[in-house]
């Protein structure tokens, strides 16, 4: 067996092309809708050409269908949404799936900066889902904002409805949150309604919907960051003396928020910011961006024998 060879489970109707094969015997195939399974090679055969020419399908399962797009039933929910389904414990699949009655344009890119690249476009027809790319979770910190732009197809003369033009950017707080079943897919992974504009994701009310669900966890295990965080320049880059203000405020706040969204998502209940009095520049900047975090308590000037008033406690929901 080879990869790229089409292949079928012995104890199941699924079949698949090889991806990869590992020693032991361990074999992974991709299933329909780009899913990948772990087999073992004695659990599964080749299927050759001339089996496919003689032993002829009926006309209905003749029928070709994309392999990166998917139709079902009626979804409970409808929306657009932004779907990323495991395909192991180490990579996600991106989809976009339609679960709307119109039939909507799309384009999704990814953005760089000024810069961007289309990693999807075309018509998406209504109750279906097309896969976009995928992503490596333990990258996660580094994947780029997405941009979408999606426009409804009116097919007769009725009521125009808005385009959504959005651009996303994750923080791992609320992302890992979020697990759910995907609407038309029907599996479970990391789902987010992007036709909800501006509606501040519940993830108090998503982790009691998911309660007494036995599912393994998919989340990259993000090790904790300290309960005291120094968000002083010099204990940061060893580069400092050739930054900016500007760019040294960047680099703190950058700091701050990567390690307080990680420490949301690792389960902490607090976490401590070190960021010195100053000119008190970047004590207003945490301030405000807690002030309109929603996963926080509450948060206070702490432990002023240690730190005088050069420090942030965060209490964390």
């Amino acid at each position: 067996m080879n990869i790229g060879d089409k292949v079928r489970l012995l104890h199941g109707n699924e079949e698949g092309v090889i991806t990869k094969i590992s020693s032991g015997g361990r074999i992974e195939i991709e299933i329909e809708e780009g899913f990948r399974i772990p087999v073992m090679k004695n659990e599964i055969v080749l299927i050759h050409e001339a089996e496919q020419a003689h032993f002829k399908k009926a006309p209905d399962e003749n029928k070709k269908i994309s392999p990166s797009t998917s139709k079902k039933g009626k979804p409970e929910e409808q929306g657009l949404f932004l779907a990323y389904l495991p395909n192991n414990d180490k990579v996600l699949s991106l989809f976009l799936i339609n679960a709307m009655e119109k039939d909507q344009h799309f384009s999704v890119s990814q953005v760089y900066g000024e810069n961007s690249i289309t990693i999807g476009h075309g018509m998406l027809q209504s109750l279906s889902s097309t896969k976009l790319l995928e992503c490596v979770m333990a990258e996660f910190e580094q994947w780029p904002p997405l941009q979408l732009s999606l426009h409804p197809i009116n097919r007769a003369i009725e009521r125009t409805q808005p385009p959504l033009n959005k651009t996303i950017k994750f923080k791992a707080s609320t992302f890992f949150r979020s697990k759910s079943k995907a609407p038309i897919l029907g599996k479970d992974g990391y789902v987010f309604n992007i036709a909800q504009a501006n509606v501040a994701l519940d993830v108090q009310k998503l982790n009691r919907e998911l309660q007494g669900q036995a599912s393994v966890s998919l989340a990259p295990q993000f090790k904790r960051p300290p309960k005291e965080v120094d968000l002083h320049i010099e204990k940061l880059s060893k580069e400092h003396e050739f930054l900016s203000n500007s760019e040294i405020i960047k680099f703190q706040m950058d700091t701050f928020e990567k390690n307080l969204n990680y420490a949301i998502a690792s389960g902490m209940d607090e976490i401590t910011f070190i960021h010195g009095i100053g000119n008190g520049i970047l004590k207003k900047e945490i301030h405000k961006y807690l002030s309109q975090f929603e996963n926080i308590k509450y948060f206070q000037d702490t432990q002023k024998n240690r730190f005088g008033y050069g420090a942030t406690l965060v209490k964390i929901k």
